[in-house]
């Protein structure tokens, strides 16, 4: 009798407990990753260890304390089992990946994309992509999931910053009212400009928010988004989005050829006493730059929920008490935790059931 697939669980499982059992009875065996550390999942990926015969690996970023990111030599060790092809990452963003190495399995050789092909691939949804990998070991992550929780996360931050609520909620609890409050350095949203850079599924539901107050959205992605309402206006180029913006929102991936996307430069084309948000990766802007352009005042405030070393935050960011800082709080509700736990296992099942999963990430499609 032939021997059951199995999958591996890296990081927990939260809430799909349930969902984990339905969908994988019948299907494959499920193994629990329990090694302390790297040496033992690489051990354990080794003939007759532990892992031996696993087909399909569920990854959650919180794997990484204990074994790493899957960088090029967990993905070297994932290759030389000869079985493992597929990985359903928990999560929008898979920088913790070495997606070019998944890739290199293949006989076809691989290369890096240019930032303006991959913003494309990243904020289209529903497009036709070019042949670019033989795709060795397969990647899928848990777009959609995670656009509400962190849309309203970047929408508090804008209005924070805008109105410095977060500001004021920490005056009455240390007991001084609202005296640090200055309503000339507040603002309404109404009539404002946001600029999107990214317009993905984050981008787009964000543009949804505030187009309630409303908020003028401008976006900039290397090609119109074809399902972006009428209202929201493309602009050309990243400096006319900049040059436009009274808001800046930051939804593209961590690549690369992304760091210090938005840098000094970039920084000072925006108009003087403009905000920056950012819940995409820390490692986008330049941080440097940003703290520069706070204490001159050319940027008025920023809104962050990530940042380039977590769970460390430059002190140089506290010192300015008009900034909104969260620790990394998009997707931290059980709806989404447990929509993207769902969704990572349904690329699993389908893989196992069809051969591919549904979200296979943008670098992969053909």
């Amino acid at each position: 009798m032939a021997r059951q697939r199995r999958i591996i669980l890296c990081g927990d499982l939260v809430w799909a407990h349930d969902e984990v059992e339905q969908l994988f009875h019948g299907v494959a065996v499920v193994v629990n990753m329990d090694s302390p550390n790297r040496a033992d999942f690489l051990m354990g990926l080794k003939p007759g260890g532990k892992y031996d015969g696993a087909v399909g690996i569920y990854r959650h970023n919180a794997s990484a304390d204990r074994i790493g990111v899957f960088d090029k030599e967990i993905i070297t060790a994932l290759a030389a089992t000869g079985t493992v092809k597929w990985i359903a990452h928990n999560g929008a963003g898979y920088d913790q990946i070495d997606i070019e190495e998944c890739a290199k399995r293949g006989s076809h050789p691989s290369f890096t994309l240019p930032f303006f092909l991959s913003l494309h691939l990243y904020t289209t949804t529903h497009a036709y992509y070019p042949r670019m990998y033989k795709i060795g070991i397969s990647v899928s992550n848990t777009p959609g999931a995670v656009d509400d929780a962190t849309a309203t996360t970047a929408l508090y931050l804008l209005i924070s910053c805008l109105r410095h609520f977060s500001l004021a909620e920490r005056s009455l609890r240390t007991g001084t009212w609202k005296t640090p409050i200055s309503s000339g350095r507040t603002h309404d949203l109404t009539s404002r400009t946001l600029g999107i850079l990214g317009l993905g599924g984050i981008g787009l539901r964000l543009a949804n928010l505030v187009h309630a107050f409303p908020m003028r959205v401008v976006y900039y992605s290397r090609h119109r988004v074809r399902n972006a309402p009428e209202w929201c206006e493309y602009v050309g180029s990243m400096e006319a989005l900049l040059k436009q913006s009274d808001v800046l929102s930051v939804h593209v991936p961590l690549r690369a050829d992304t760091i210090h996307l938005v840098g000094e430069k970039e920084i000072r084309t925006m108009k003087r006493g403009s905000v920056i948000i950012n819940t995409a990766r820390g490692k986008i802007i330049d941080e440097e730059a940003l703290i520069r352009a706070l204490e001159d005042g050319h940027i008025s405030s920023v809104g962050l929920d990530v940042y380039p070393d977590e769970p460390n935050v430059n002190p140089r960011l506290l010192a300015f008490p008009q900034n909104a800082l969260l620790p990394h709080m998009g997707t931290e509700t059980q709806d989404s935790q447990r929509e993207m736990e769902i969704r990572a296992l349904l690329n699993l099942r389908d893989f196992l059931l069809e051969g591919r999963g549904k979200d296979l990430v943008p670098e992969m499609r053909r």
